[in-house]
């Protein structure tokens, strides 16, 4: 399963991640970018730390999980 994580500083200066499953791909940097700007710019979320006033980074990952089988 693939994530799309966005990460945000919060007031307090700690860093607050939204994370987004399974993400239309391929993922356009300026998309990303304009998203997180509008994210803070509307106060969308807040945190512990207060609103998120900072992009700091956003990254996909992917993890993969095997079942196994017990008898």
């Amino acid at each position: 399963m693939k994530n799309l994580e966005l990460k945000f500083k919060n007031v307090d200066g700690k860093i607050v991640t939204l994370s987004l499953e399974e993400p239309i791909e391929p993922i356009d940097p300026v998309e990303v970018n304009l998203v997180m700007d509008e994210i803070i710019a509307a106060d969308a979320f807040t945190s512990k730390g207060g609103g998120l006033v900072e992009k700091y980074s956003a990254q996909i990952t992917e993890r993969y999980v095997q079942e196994i089988e017990l008898t």
